[in-house]
């Protein structure tokens, strides 16, 4: 699509290039030359680059997962708007014949019209506004959940589509020195200073990594349609991001990060559905006896006219809610259960994301500190004999080939360095990793 309108000029071009050779006043062939040339280095539209901050920004804003947690949000206070409500009152009239037991045959009306209204008790308004405060907390903390949760994911997608960058900048390098040697091997063979199976070497090693080069553009294009799958349609397809894997990143230590789990949007969550579970449970206890209805009305018969006031009391005989709060109490049990077993669930995620995270930066270590430039002195000495004929061409790809291995188990290694750490932030619900651009 960012190619049209250059298309488009093209086209425009040629049919004017067309109506001036027909015509009779043709100008100079150079003069047509350079115009033909500024048409075709007409200027295109770039893709656009992001950076992580943008892009997380724009996740919050546009995925489906914050509408549905805000509007959850919404249905929470909209039940404390209910819980804070009083019960309607009732109004009933009613009016029919009415006849003597005198024997006579006279037929009179009469009516009624009364007024109830039901009051709760205190402590049960009480309860029920203490249940719908809770489902308050629990969705702001469930909002928070999801927010820490999608940005976790936008995060690891934004790295992951990095890391596949930099390994196809790898791969490029790589096919362009493999490029380089093919000639050279090719031009030997042809003077007749290397056996033919030198070129056959270097043109499985640059078919390899012309097959690395294809996979990695379209893991690429796969990363990047993940990360877009995430914000929506507010990015387009085609574009760009900023960014590189920090690769020097330090934590701290495991007692400590071990300390922040209470801080974390899992625990709070799981413990603002036991405080839920426990104000149901009390909302289901002072059910048993809701409240009372004030009653009055009059009442007119054809030559009497009598008023009433009264009270009615809900008597608890047959029904006490055993059933109601029973399953109350085990709901709260429940919630106590899933809060403690969230506890551990972290414990030992932590624990186990923090020893990947060692591994990965022992390795990350080894590699920059003597793996990376041993191996890079092997490929120069390789190299060197090489070009003076001291060596021949097989230990020169092996070295490079080598050297190619090493520079992608780096980079893994940072990656992994990388996925392990965004694993913590997942669990404690914070940013331990920085922004480069």
């Amino acid at each position: 699509m960012k190619h049209i309108k250059r298309y488009v000029h093209l086209i425009s071009a040629a049919y004017k290039w067309r109506l001036i050779c027909s015509s009779k006043k043709t100008p100079s062939l150079k003069i047509i030359s350079c115009w033909l040339l500024a048409c075709l280095a007409m200027p295109t539209h770039a893709a656009p680059v992001f950076t992580l901050n943008e892009l997380t920004a724009a996740a919050l804003k546009n995925n489906p997962t914050m509408s549905i947690s805000r509007a959850r949000q919404d249905a929470a206070l909209a039940g404390l708007t209910t819980a804070r409500a009083y019960t309607n009152p009732e109004i009933e009239f009613g009016a029919g014949p009415t006849r003597y037991r005198s024997g006579t045959s006279e037929v009179k009306s009469n009516w009624g019209l009364a007024l109830s209204q039901p009051l709760e008790f205190g402590s049960l308004r009480e309860a029920r506004q203490s249940l719908a405060e809770t489902g308050i907390q629990s969705a702001e903390v469930g909002s928070e959940l999801t927010q820490t949760v999608l940005k976790n994911r936008v995060r690891s997608a934004f790295y992951q589509v990095i890391q596949r960058q930099s390994f196809l900048e790898l791969v490029e390098n790589d096919k362009k020195i493999l490029e380089q040697i093919l000639d050279k091997v090719s031009l030997r063979v042809k003077v007749g200073e290397s056996p033919r199976y030198e070129l056959i070497k270097a043109e499985t090693e640059l078919l390899t990594v012309e097959r690395d080069y294809q996979s990695a553009k379209i893991r690429i294009e796969e990363s990047k349609g993940m990360l877009r799958g995430l914000i929506g349609n507010s990015i387009p397809v085609q574009f760009e991001l900023r960014g590189v894997l920090p690769s020097n990143s330090q934590l701290e230590s495991l007692d400590s990060l071990q300390a922040k789990i209470p801080n974390s949007p899992f625990i709070r969550q799981a413990q603002q559905l036991s405080k839920s579970a426990e104000a149901k449970l009390r909302l289901e206890q002072q059910l048993r006896n809701p409240g009372l209805t004030l009653k009055a009305g009059v009442n007119q018969d054809p030559d009497l006219t009598s008023f009433r006031i009264g009270v009615a009391i809900p008597l608890p005989l047959w029904s006490r809610r055993e059933g109601q709060i029973a399953e109350a109490a085990a709901g709260m049990m429940q919630a106590q259960s899933q809060l403690d077993n969230e506890d551990l669930t972290l414990q030992r995620e932590l624990e186990s994301g923090y020893q990947r995270y060692q591994i990965a930066r022992q390795q990350l270590v080894a590699y920059e500190s003597g793996l990376l430039a041993r191996a890079e002195s092997v490929l120069k000495v390789a190299e060197s004999g090489y070009r003076y004929g001291e060596s021949g061409i097989l230990d020169y790809l092996d070295a490079q080939r080598t050297y190619r291995a090493v520079r992608k188990d780096h980079l893994a290694a940072v990656y992994d360095l990388v996925v392990s750490v965004l694993e913590i932030e997942r669990l404690l619900g914070t940013e331990l990793l920085e922004e480069k651009l």
